[in-house]
């Protein structure tokens, strides 16, 4: 599986030189043909995005946006002291040597300034989730449609060999019928549950804090608050926004679903009772109702941030002629069916036993058992090259997309269906309700 957060910042140090395998990208015909991007929010994720997309062939960084001065600086000791920097994200859009920007801010700001960037003319990388509340992603759709700029939802799954492995096989038919899919995300330490170290100097003056809070709930200076946000439902999603919707992402990619027709999700906050308002356990269940692609089958999500066996991230697709797997690599198992289907005679009298044991013999012979029909079954496995990033693929995927104008792999739309359902899941957990949802509308039924 690709590098979780927690891990993402050791792992970035290695992006370029990972490029060229994720890549197959050419480098830019020109000095003229570099694209120029600027970074709006740069904690951990940002700075890893930047990183990433810093390393494609022909990308220049040229400013970078934060409300905590620190992270200026530190922005400026990292990729130069010609740095522009700003607390205010409208500056960026502004500016006129800005092509594309990456939105790595919390959630609750994702939405308005993606909008604000396509109308400003920029193309865009945001996080995931697209969007803090659903009933914002349909404007983040229509802006994308109305501007025609490039929107590209950071969800590394939908640019992954192995993932697009996984596809291969499940179009091949391999597994026979879906019926049920499994995912999880499990984590045990304090970075996997968000408790991020917070800076000693963040003080009103070092941060924008009304700039932070945007539309959110006006509170206290609260530096907890901003380094911690994805604890708190103000400004984050929860497990829900953070991983559901790397799964949601991943599976839809493989599969050509787009979304579950019903949602509930069950939880709570068993152990890391730090302040944070949100689960740090969350299950869900959804149905997905048959389709002309795909036929009907049930999902299950699981996110536990309190697993004493530590870290574990996976899928299984289950079919009808076989189980593939995703984690630590693609695998297929195939088992065939039994050639004998078997008898139940024992509570019949014994002439009774005696005629549907003659019945059963002549339909199924006895027959010579292979090894196969014993239970070894065949396993096929397939694994990324070493040094392949995901996360580099995705971001030059993202700049391919820009240079050409040709479609991004993780849409505007694409990025609300994965988001939407997770979002839901918050819902369903707060209420204690299942969710009606139309993933073709993208829309809340009823």
């Amino acid at each position: 599986m690709a590098s979780t957060r927690r891990h993402f910042l050791q792992a970035t140090a290695t992006t370029a030189g990972a490029l060229p395998a994720a890549l197959g990208a050419q480098a830019p015909k020109s000095a003229n043909d570099r694209i120029q991007f600027a970074t709006i929010g740069i904690g951990g994720m940002g700075s890893g995005d930047t990183a990433s997309a810093a390393a494609v062939p022909g990308t220049r960084l040229v400013a970078v946006c934060d409300i905590y001065q620190g992270r200026l600086e530190r922005a400026r000791e990292r990729w130069g002291q010609d740095l522009g920097i700003t607390r205010d994200y409208r500056e960026i859009l502004a500016r006129k040597d800005v092509d594309a920007v990456i939105i790595a801010t919390p959630d609750h700001w994702h939405a308005r300034i993606a909008i604000d960037a396509m109308e400003a003319g920029k193309d865009v990388y945001v996080e995931k989730p697209m969007v803090q509340k659903w009933q914002d992603g349909t404007k983040v759709v229509e802006a994308a449609k109305k501007t025609g700029r490039i929107i590209q939802v950071g969800s590394q799954r939908v640019s992954s060999a192995e993932y697009r492995k996984a596809q291969e096989i499940f179009a091949s038919g391999a597994i026979g019928e879906l019926n049920m899919i499994e995912a999880w995300w499990d984590r045990n330490s304090a970075m996997g549950a968000w408790q991020y170290s917070i800076a000693p100097d963040a003080t009103p003056a070092t941060v924008d804090w009304d700039r932070f809070l945007g539309s959110a709930p006006k509170v206290p200076f609260d530096p907890t608050r901003l380094f911690r946000w994805r604890c708190y439902r103000d400004y984050g999603t929860g497990v829900a926004g953070d991983l559901f919707v790397h799964l949601f992402s991943g599976m839809h990619f493989v599969t050509g679903a787009v979304g579950p027709n019903r949602v509930f999700a069950s939880g709570g906050l068993r152990f890391w009772k730090d302040g944070r308002d949100v689960p740090d356990i969350l299950l869900g269940l959804f149905d997905y109702e048959k389709t002309a692609s795909h036929p009907a089958f049930n999902l299950a999500l699981r996110v536990n941030f309190v697993n004493g066996a530590g870290e574990t991230s996976g899928f299984t697709f289950t079919g009808s002629e076989g189980v593939m797997t995703i984690g630590d690599g693609v695998s297929l198992t195939r088992l065939p069916k039994e050639k004998d289907p078997g008898m139940s005679s024992g509570n019949f009298d014994s002439a009774t036993q005696q005629l549907i044991i003659a019945e059963h013999r002549r339909k199924y012979p006895i027959q010579q058992q292979t090894v196969a029909d014993l239970g070894g079954g065949t396993v096929e496995r397939w694994e990324a090259p070493d040094g392949y990033s995901d996360h580099a693929a995705h971001h030059a995927n993202f700049f391919e997309a820009v240079r050409t104008r040709k479609p991004v792999v993780e849409d505007a739309v694409f990025g609300l269906r994965a988001a939407g359902p997770a979002l839901l899941c918050n819902l369903s957990y707060e209420t204690g309700k299942t969710i009606q949802w139309d993933p073709v509308a993208m829309q809340v039924k009823g």
